[in-house]
């Protein structure tokens, strides 16, 4: 490793920048219901607070890999904290809804730059015997900014404006800034790569009809013409962009990766990670307030002592990987994941709140010994010229997968609830209740695919 770059003020100033994104990535959702009244528009369209953030990413993340190429390490750090800071702002002093989710596009235009940016860094600056130990950090920074989003904005929306949720972040992100600016070095090697116009409209148009197909499913309902025709013709983009990609010379995303079959098994298991990670982290609390009649800010408490444990362990986590290899740590953790589910799906309107607390804690724990531990290992898997684009396959693949998971999931906790509700005589409590425990009983299948699949894993 070289001796003039100082890895802990450069981590630092990434991994606050990271935390700061993707808590505003949830922050905002125990605050929509609020918002749909104060902006005076329906939850349909204030739900696009957080599918235009997810959008955003999905389309912007490939593109990322190929600008990882073009621009310097520091141009793209600055560039991500600028368009951080303006979005951040924007979107607190934002008096209408368009401008409110114009500065979300823009918020998630940063992010979409600070998270393939932080893992390149971290494969680029650190020898493979480490790269564990500062995945799991970064892991920490994963988890723990979606994790703590809802308990923070729901103390601050109990005591101060929604406009707050914002106006707290801007401080890290101008830290960032600034640590970033002085400590920063070019870590990549820029070449002269020209970017395909038709690959970009190709990505684009790919990824996000999947994304939005998907998000305004549940709305809509899944047979309704613009559901069916976006998802249809984002699949048909991404099968032409994947065929275009084959046949450049400099393709914009190097689909090489592919041929690499840890790569391809760790790429499987971090989608089914993300798909029911993220789409848990919405579902449950909705059941925790409409089943269990628990406020906002309490369901924040719950999440609490998981999230918090996981931070602590991520960096042991990440050692354990680099010392004893990753079945070690994995596949213990997907059978954790198993038993959370199970647990979950078992759960009615009469579950104690500290048995909710101790499940979350066994869920977090198995999804921090597999989360970073996957990403590592799928990455290791490759040589280092395919480091940018692992990095964008394996990011693009986790914000769709979550933006899939979350809007599936949700139209079925949903459409299971009222079922119930049109049915017999069932009260909203009890439907809630059995429309959760229906999603995460398909969560927990999907874990079990995990725990086979992670038997298949060797070190790269």
């Amino acid at each position: 490793m070289n001796k003039e770059i100082k890895t802990g003020p450069i981590m630092t100033a990434l991994l606050v920048a990271g935390f700061v994104g993707l808590f505003s990535e949830t922050a905002l959702n125990i605050a929509l219901g609020e918002l749909s009244h104060i902006f005076e528009v329906d939850p349909t369209t204030i739900q696009w607070l957080a599918t235009g953030y997810f959008l955003t990413l999905g389309i912007l993340v490939p593109v990322t890999g190929i600008l990882m190429q073009k621009f310097t390490t520091r141009q793209m750090f600055m560039a991500s904290l600028f368009f951080s800071i303006i979005g951040t702002v924007l979107a607190a002093i934002a008096p209408v809804f368009s401008l409110l989710l114009t500065a979300r596009v823009i918020q998630a235009a940063g992010l979409a730059i600070i998270l393939p940016l932080t893992q390149n860094v971290i494969f680029t600056i650190y020898p493979p015997n480490k790269r564990g130990g500062a995945m799991g950090i970064m892991g920490l920074v994963i988890l723990a900014g979606p994790a703590f989003g809802p308990t923070l904005s729901g103390f601050i929306l109990d005591t101060m404006s929604w406009h707050w949720i914002f106006w707290f972040t801007i401080p890290f992100l101008l830290f960032s800034l600034i640590f970033g600016y002085v400590f920063i070095p070019n870590v990549n090697e820029t070449r002269q790569v020209s970017i395909d116009s038709l690959s970009v409209i190709l990505s684009t148009i790919g990824f996000g009809g999947v994304v939005y197909g998907v998000s305004v499913g549940g709305d809509l309902g899944w047979t309704n013409g613009t559901v069916l025709g976006t998802i249809v013709v984002g699949l048909l983009a991404l099968v032409l962009f994947a065929v275009r990609q084959t046949k450049m010379q400099q393709p914009m995303l190097n689909l090489k990766a592919f041929n690499y079959p840890m790569f391809v098994l760790g790429l499987m298991m971090n989608i089914i990670v993300f798909l029911n990670m993220l789409s848990m982290l919405v579902i449950l609390p909705m059941y925790m307030q409409m089943a269990l009649l628990v406020s906002a800010f309490v369901t924040g408490l719950i999440l609490l002592p998981g999230s918090i444990l996981n931070c602590i362990l991520a960096p042991i986590i990440g050692r354990l990987f680099d010392k004893y290899g990753p079945r070690a740590v994995i596949t213990p953790g997907t059978i954790l994941i198993v038993i959370g589910y199970g647990l979950y799906a078992m759960y009615g309107t009469e579950t104690a709140i500290w048995m909710l607390v101790v499940t979350h804690i066994i869920m977090m724990l198995g999804v921090g010994m597999v989360l970073a531990s996957v990403q590592t290992n799928t990455l290791n898997a490759l040589p280092r010229q395919f480091y940018p684009d692992g990095i964008a396959i394996t990011q693009t693949s986790q914000q769709v997968a979550g933006a899939i998971g979350i809007a599936i999931m949700v139209s079925l906790f949903t459409a299971k609830q009222n079922n119930l509700l049109a049915g017999v005589a069932s009260d909203f409590q009890t439907a809630a209740a059995t429309g959760s425990a229906f999603v995460f009983k398909i969560s927990l299948l999907l874990a079990i695919v995990n725990v086979i699949l992670s038997l298949f894993m060797k070190r790269t």
